[in-house]
């Protein structure tokens, strides 16, 4: 599966992928590009665009951190922890 990384996704997630071809916004150039563009760029190169917000609106949604595991199993536990984090400090700043 070919997956891109949002900016906010910390990098060692691709560690944990090692299956799947990976890469970031930043590698492909896409720094700064945003939401419908950014989609619209990603839908043509990959199978699956990673982001904070999927993982948060998971959350938001009432799913727990198990079940959000389970949805997107490329994930870790700590990736959770971590995307909540950035939201967290992005809605404080």
């Amino acid at each position: 599966m070919r997956l891109l990384l949002d900016e906010s996704i910390p990098k060692r997630l691709r560690r944990s992928l090692p299956e799947h071809a990976v890469r970031t916004v930043v590698e492909m150039g896409w720094s700064g590009v945003k939401n419908g563009k950014l989609l619209a760029l990603a839908q043509a190169d990959f199978d699956a665009f990673i982001t904070v917000g999927k993982i948060v609106e998971a959350v938001a949604a009432g799913r727990t951190p198990h079940e959000v595991l389970a949805d997107l199993p490329y994930l870790e536990a700590e990736d959770i922890d971590q995307a909540l984090a950035y939201a967290a400090r992005r809605a404080t700043a």
